[in-house]
């Protein structure tokens, strides 16, 4: 015996699949909610995405120490001497080239990393009295490698120069470190 549907049962029957359809979907949204709010970036991470730092107090040979994302970030109120030293390298002859007008976007302000390329260690140079190595800029004691006044790698095992976090000016001495 066969069962066929009246007419009147046809529009409830497309009714039901419409109703299961939708309950379904509500159901998977509402489970999938909670793990793609958990991929994102927690409201401690967000406040660590920026850092603005106030220059105002700094003079020319000062050098700073400030945390973002967990990472020291050193910035350098370079002197004209340290400028002039950054720019009379010759390019060919570095390890990891670049000029020091790439790594900067004001000459008197270099910003990097504050972390040696090799193997991560906090070079020294922060400090008055710490060591600079032969160019004037930072020295690793974990593995004797050498950054010139520009951050780039002279000396030792060091692959490539300290990074260049994205940074911006705004206003004469504020800076903002991180992406806006």
């Amino acid at each position: 015996m066969s069962v066929s549907a009246t007419a009147d049962e046809l529009p409830r029957r497309d009714f039901l699949y419409l109703a299961t359809g939708a309950t379904a979907a509500v159901a998977a949204g509402g489970a999938a909610w909670p793990i793609l709010q958990s991929l994102g970036p927690s409201k401690a991470a967000l406040s660590e995405a920026n850092v603005e730092v106030d220059l105002s107090s700094m003079e020319p040979g000062q050098r700073i120490t400030v945390t973002w994302q967990k990472k020291p970030v050193f910035i350098d109120y370079r002197t004209e001497k340290q400028i002039a030293e950054a720019r009379e390298i010759e390019i060919a002859r570095l390890k990891d080239p670049a000029t020091d007008a790439e790594r900067v976007q004001r000459p008197e302000w270099l910003v990097v990393v504050g972390l040696c390329t090799h193997l991560g260690c906090i070079p020294l140079g922060q400090k008055s009295g710490d060591p600079l190595g032969n160019w004037g800029g930072w020295y690793c004691p974990c593995h004797g490698s050498q950054f010139d006044t520009s951050g780039r790698v002279r000396k030792g095992p060091a692959p490539t120069n300290l990074v260049v976090p994205p940074y911006e000016f705004f206003g004469d001495k504020m800076i903002r470190i991180g992406k806006a």
